[in-house]
């Protein structure tokens, strides 16, 4: 799933930061609702986080709800104060392609 539409606050200058989340996984018993997705990606709009730490957030509350055999959250940040970052958060093993 890719979302080209995340954005949250830089937690020091209050700036939007923007960023494409892009979520791969192999569920077990459940699976992500979209519109249920979606509006937990928007909560973030109005809150501070570095990039790091929301990335891993999103991985760590998405493996808390659905135990799936592996989850990737992947973070591609927008250029900011000329750096471009991409963080990759993962929980269990990687499936072979």
């Amino acid at each position: 799933m890719e979302c080209p539409e995340f954005t949250c606050l830089c937690p020091k200058t209050g700036q939007p930061d923007f960023a494409v989340v892009r979520l791969r996984y192999v569920p077990a018993r459940r699976c992500v609702e979209l519109k249920s997705l979606k509006l937990y990606l928007w909560s973030f709009r109005d809150e501070g986080h570095f990039h790091e730490a929301v990335t891993n957030r999103i991985c760590d509350d998405l493996v808390r709800v659905l135990r799936p055999r592996f989850l990737e959250v992947q973070g591609d940040f927008g250029v900011r104060g000329g750096i471009h970052t991409v963080v990759t958060a993962r929980h269990g093993r990687r499936p072979r392609d």
